[in-house]
């Protein structure tokens, strides 16, 4: 049995992940193996708070997410608590075709996105949410917004900053304190994001293309978005196996979630 990443188990529009009845050999991910996640109603008071600063600040939050999961749970999320008040730009082709994808799959929807469904709502498709295509609109949008001040949020890959669209606007907002780097899942080391993340709040500096932007906007981090699961949903996997498995391999994390996961592990296998 291999878990890929598992995700968390309160995401309306996917199934929770269910454990197997039985694994010889088990193959587990470890990234938050040493953390729990913020539970939703905290996450989502976060999200609205980065939301107020930017409306304050006449300013943009930026979101480096990855195109499948995460984006369209922030778009749900979004739906809710934002009203209207600012527009949602979703720069990212990929993203919005599987935003597409996941829009035609809504029966698979847990019961609570259905309630808003029949309430006439359109948690992935409301009138605010924008989508850029070329490249051309995405270089004009990132113009737009970091001269205009005009307050918005962009969802764009790539989620560590590696690479994509989100390292223009970056390069244009960073240095810049009415804007926000809002991160919403977990950045490897060495990655923009991780340095970013790290150095942020100390008003550091990070390369990007080569080239040295002083980090003037705010910085912020909610873990509650992650496509990994924390601490306690791996170990719950585990032990919802009806017969545990004889070998448990632990991957992708580092040596101190491993370690973390491997004690916690010990008191259900």
């Amino acid at each position: 049995m291999f878990s890929g990443d598992l995700g968390a188990p309160h995401t309306p529009l996917l199934p929770a992940p269910k454990p197997p009845y039985k694994a010889d050999i088990l193959v587990l991910e470890s990234t938050y193996g040493d953390r729990n996640h913020e539970n939703r109603a905290t996450r989502k008071q976060r999200l609205k708070a980065a939301i107020d600063h930017a409306l304050e600040n006449q300013g943009t939050v930026l979101i480096p997410a990855f195109s499948i999961g995460r984006t369209q749970e922030l778009l749900y999320e979004f739906e809710e608590i934002l009203d209207g008040q600012l527009p949602v730009i979703l720069d990212s082709p990929l993203a919005s075709r599987f935003t597409q994808v996941y829009r035609e799959l809504k029966p698979f929807w847990n019961d609570e996105a259905h309630e808003r469904l029949k309430a006439g709502r359109k948690p992935l498709a409301f009138d605010n949410l924008l989508t850029v295509e070329s490249h051309d609109d995405h270089l004009r949008m990132v113009h737009h917004l970091a001269t205009s001040g005009r307050p918005a949020i962009v969802i764009s890959g790539s989620g560590m900053c590696t690479s994509g669209r989100i390292v223009n606007y970056l390069k244009a907002m960073l240095g810049d304190e009415r804007h926000d780097v809002l991160f919403v899942g977990y950045q490897a080391e060495g990655t923009p994001g991780r340095i970013i993340q790290k150095y942020g709040p100390r008003n550091g500096y990070v390369e990007l293309d080569g080239e040295r932007y002083t980090i003037k906007a705010k910085v912020d981090t909610i873990g509650g978005y992650s496509g990994h699961a924390d601490q306690n949903g791996l170990v719950r996997f585990v032990k919802g196996m009806r017969h545990k498995p004889q070998e448990i391999r632990l991957v992708h994390g580092n040596k101190k979630a491993k370690e973390s996961l491997w004690q916690a592990l010990l008191k259900v296998i």
